[in-house]
């Protein structure tokens, strides 16, 4: 292992095919997306890569996987970092003074060329550009009061300051990191993620790719909004006419610029339905690099597990994490009113339950306040096919999904599924509008944090065997059809194929 100012690495520093890059996920979280990310590398074992794993802070992190034979290189990289003293001078004065203009854009959903701006400035300054200087120095600190006078000179200035500390730190760590090198830059999200990627196609002159399941930045919105202290109270007003400029914007315009930036810099951008790409247009993504790639999965592993027809509980899972966007809560609530309506049933949640421990409290303090210790059960992390032949109805409350995979892996295994409207859940349980033939429903679509509505259709199929084994065949059959990873492996070869043939191009941050 070679440890570095900005980042840890470890294996070989000879180039890879493709560089991978993820933020908050594979290899120390598990949950879809890295299970995906760890299936993909598996798919392609004649391929070499470079894994990039973006941490929100420096403490080490345990592997949730075994990582493939084919991952040759894995770099960490902290968002944010402890810095040394400040560093002052005029060579940072001069640095900080060229950043100061194309940041203060980029941070009001600005775009690639705001974003080469940055890094061309850092990289005429290489001696000047550290850490320290960018976040303690004089210099910075006046170019943080600048950029809070033009944006938000009404809120808290302590608050602005940590947010910008937020911000700026992340993408920073970024831009200091040593690259990676590789002929392709493969992104699992914009955010940070995308913009180590932008900057690998700024530098290298390798194509970028970008797969987004959720939308980056309808997921920080969801969270921004939850978040209390970022929005300021404006004193004696109680109706929404009263709502002005606050923290919330300065956080969701940034992150639109970085998703932008990365965007910008793809040469093709896919995601996993067409709906998606709503939410990608409105971000700034040219409509003539998207396309459409769903997840598959392993639909002859998972289709051939046994169903346990021994006399057992009526039983529903949940599997994912215990996590806010998972909606545990109303999943909880639900279970509440299922156990009135279906006697005996057991409740599920099959994930981890350590990612957000002050949650996962929150959760377990309301399973035993609704009196459920007996009904329901956190079994941690399981392994899926252990469950799926004793489940008889999955469960699913989020907030926010791209496509998920549980949906899939159940349904290739007949269980049907009730889920929240949210991504293509809809497209999974009902059908696509060009299925053709149209095969019906595989189980229910519910309304966001309805807990009522969640118990009613789950006590619907638990207690009509017929209709249950109906939307089981069904969401087999679509799953079989639609979402074979066998085609989808496929897909992705191709694509990579068509880039990694690609000849280099020169760098391009000498036109900033």
């Amino acid at each position: 292992m070679r440890l570095t100012t900005h980042s840890r690495t470890r294996g070989s520093t000879k180039e890879a095919d493709v560089c991978l890059i993820l933020e908050g996920a594979y290899p120390f979280i598990a949950g879809g997306v890295s299970s995906w990310t760890h299936d993909l590398i598996k798919a392609h074992s004649d391929l070499t890569f470079h894994l990039v794993a973006l941490s929100a802070d420096e403490t080490p992190k345990p592997l949730r996987f075994d990582l493939p034979p084919n991952v040759i290189q894995m770099t960490e990289i902290a968002l944010q970092q402890s810095e040394r003293r400040p560093a002052n001078g005029k060579a940072v004065e001069r640095m900080i003074s060229e950043i100061e203009g194309p940041l203060t854009r980029l941070f009001a959903k600005g775009g690639i060329e705001d974003f080469r701006g940055v890094l061309a400035a850092l990289r005429r300054h290489p001696r000047a550009a550290t850490r320290a200087a960018l976040m303690n120095s004089e210099a910075a600190f006046e170019m943080l009061q600048h950029m809070y006078e033009a944006s938000v000179p009404g809120s808290s200035f302590l608050n602005y300051f940590w947010s910008w500390r937020s911000l700026a730190g992340g993408l920073f760590s970024v831009l200091l990191a040593e690259l990676p090198r590789a002929r392709v830059y493969h992104t699992i999200s914009t955010g940070y993620a995308g913009l180590l990627m932008a900057r690998a196609v700024l530098e290298t002159g390798r194509p970028g790719l970008l797969t987004e399941h959720g939308i980056y930045t309808n997921e920080r919105r969801v969270e921004i909004a939850m978040a209390d202290w970022l929005a300021d109270k404006v004193p004696g007003s109680f109706g929404i006419e009263a709502r002005r400029r606050d923290l919330r914007d300065v956080w969701i315009e940034a992150f639109i610029g970085y998703s932008r930036a990365c965007y910008e810099a793809c040469s093709t951008i896919t995601t996993l339905y067409t709906g998606n790409q709503v939410l990608q247009l409105r971000d700034g993504a040219p409509q003539d690099r998207l396309a459409v790639i769903p997840n598959g999965i392993d639909y002859d592993g998972l289709s051939a597990i046994q169903r346990d027809v021994s006399p057992r509980p009526p039983t529903v899972a949940l599997i994912g994490r215990a996590v806010p966007i998972k909606d545990v809560k109303t999943y909880i609530r639900a279970a509440a009113i299922l156990r009135d309506m279906v006697p005996g049933v057991r409740v599920l949640l099959l994930g981890p339950t350590d990612e957000d421990p002050a949650y996962f409290k929150e959760c377990v303090d309301m399973v035993s306040h609704l009196g459920l210790r007996g009904t329901f059960e956190f079994t941690g992390r399981v392994r899926l096919h252990d469950y799926l032949g004793r489940v008889d109805v999955i469960a699913l409350t989020s907030i926010s999904e791209a496509q998920p995979l549980v949906l899939l892996e159940a349904g290739a295994a007949g269980v049907p599924s009730v889920a929240t409207d949210v991504g293509s859940c809809r497209d999974i349980i009902e059908g696509r509008a060009d299925e053709d033939p149209p095969l019906g429903p595989g189980g229910f679509v519910t309304p966001l944090a309805n807990p009522l509505e969640t118990a009613q259709r789950l006590a619907d199929l638990l207690l009509d065997p017929a209709l249950r084994t109906r939307c089981g065949e069904t969401i087999r059959l679509r799953t079989e059809r639609y979402y074979n990873k066998k085609v989808v492996d496929r897909i992705y070869r191709e694509l990579y194929d068509a880039h990694l043939c690609l000849p280099n191009r020169s760098s391009v941050l000498a036109a900033a």
